[in-house]
């Protein structure tokens, strides 16, 4: 479980560079961070988010309810 005082300052990464963003994340099945600006889904993988950008633009098309549970490894 990652904790939340890490959870209360994470970003994403890319909306943190765009004026008006705040790139706000939300806690999805305690696997996955969401932006709430633009839809990027950051995996959870052994109690570290994994926060690259190819990594959560890898899953923006994807559905909140599709995402894989637990996330796979990341390679």
């Amino acid at each position: 479980m990652v904790h939340p005082d890490l959870l209360a300052i994470l970003r994403c990464p890319v909306c943190v560079r765009e004026p008006g963003k705040e790139g706000l994340l939300t806690l999805i099945q305690d696997t996955w961070l969401v932006c709430q600006d633009c839809a990027r889904k950051y995996p959870i993988v052994q109690d570290i988010p994994v926060m690259l950008i190819d990594e959560g633009s890898k899953w923006i098309q994807t559905a909140v309810d599709d995402l894989p549970v637990p996330p796979p490894e990341i390679k």
